[in-house]
């Protein structure tokens, strides 16, 4: 177990500090991404895209109030997303819940809920 919480830690603070190239490592090759918002799948390239506009767009990310819950096949991972938009120095917050299925020490699957208003208020 507690490899599985070194791991959560480690994805989530590269994707604070905008490690985009670590993230990649923490994917398996065929791993989905999938979002409650859209109910679509992604894979970790599209993923990666996916957060590198994020960490364009939103600077001093910081996970607070992170609560991990382990179980033998992953975790889940509850937060608050705060950061600061580059474009106009709003700050913005997030709420989110992420399921992650691990084999073999990689994230297979990981499944993001957020409230879809917060994320408009975040994407605006």
């Amino acid at each position: 177990m507690d490899s599985m919480r070194q791991l959560a830690k480690d994805f989530f603070d590269a994707v604070e500090r905008g490690d985009i190239e670590a993230l990649k490592s923490f994917y398996a090759q065929n791993a989905k991404i999938w979002h409650n918002t859209d109910g679509l799948e992604e894979t970790p390239e599209d993923n990666v895209q996916s957060l590198k506009g994020f960490v364009a767009r939103i600077r001093d990310r910081r996970y607070v109030d992170r609560r991990l819950h382990v179980f033998p096949e992953g975790f889940v991972h509850q937060h608050t997303l705060s950061g600061t938009k580059t474009k106009n120095g709003a700050q913005v917050s997030l709420t989110a819940c992420i399921v992650c299925l691990v084999e073999n020490g990689r994230i297979s699957r990981l499944d993001e809920y957020f409230d879809s208003a917060a994320v408009a208020h975040f994407r605006s």
